[in-house]
């Protein structure tokens, strides 16, 4: 999951970034509203958090921007000001959710996380397919009850297939979100990745679709002969 951090205070928002990538998360920082508009207009993120002091551009109006451009991805609004004129403001140009600081950043992961899930239709904390189960909360995967040791990065891909089960991804659509912008990106890789996770979890767990990209399926979810 690709997300995006637009917070001015240096110290935080490099302790925000480097937290989330320990959780699993491909992060991309940006410390005024500016830059945080041209990211969040051009880029695919699953979700992003953003301050509403910045400087150049305030949150609220880059939120309003992102809105009427069409931006769906859901936000995470953090702000020093916690008078209720200030949430509704800030619901009402259409963040998804609403954290005043200072706050535990284990508060802000699983509100990350349960936006994450709302979004893409998913309401449990366990996603599961089949006989293998992946616990956002701890970044566990099991298969058949076992626990199965994956990479950063096969956790990542298989995190986003498993959140957007039963839906064609394609390659260039994975790269874009488990990657973070400075990180040097090779379709090639995407193969390889796909080629551990069979490997770990059974060669039917991931469908290739020819010229499309993957699907990662239910076996439950599919129609009997």
């Amino acid at each position: 999951m690709r997300i995006l951090i637009v917070e001015d205070e240096p110290t935080l928002g490099q302790q925000l970034k480097s937290t989330l990538e320990q959780n699993g998360y491909a992060v991309d920082l940006s410390t005024d509203g500016e830059d945080g508009h041209f990211l969040g207009s051009t880029e695919d993120y699953d979700a992003v958090i953003l301050d509403l002091g910045l400087p150049e551009i305030d949150g609220l109006t880059v939120l309003g921007m992102w809105r009427k451009e069409g931006r769906k991805f859901p936000v995470l609004v953090l702000t020093a000001r916690d008078s209720w004129s200030d949430k509704v403001a800030g619901l009402d140009a259409g963040a998804d959710d609403y954290l005043a600081k200072p706050f535990q950043t284990e508060e802000l992961i699983a509100r990350l996380r349960a936006l994450i899930r709302r979004a893409s239709g998913n309401t449990s904390s366990e996603l599961t397919a089949g006989d293998v189960r992946l616990d956002t909360r701890s970044g566990r995967v099991t298969l058949k009850g076992e626990p199965v040791k994956l990479t950063a990065q096969e956790y990542k891909l298989l995190s986003y297939l498993m959140h957007h089960k039963g839906k064609v991804v394609s390659r260039t659509e994975l790269i874009e979100h488990i990657y973070d912008q400075d990180f040097d990106r090779d379709s090639n890789t995407i193969e390889v990745f796909v080629t551990r996770i069979r490997k770990k979890l059974g060669a039917e767990v991931i469908t290739t679709i020819r010229g499309l990209g993957y699907s990662l399926d239910d076996p439950a979810d599919q129609p009997r002969a």
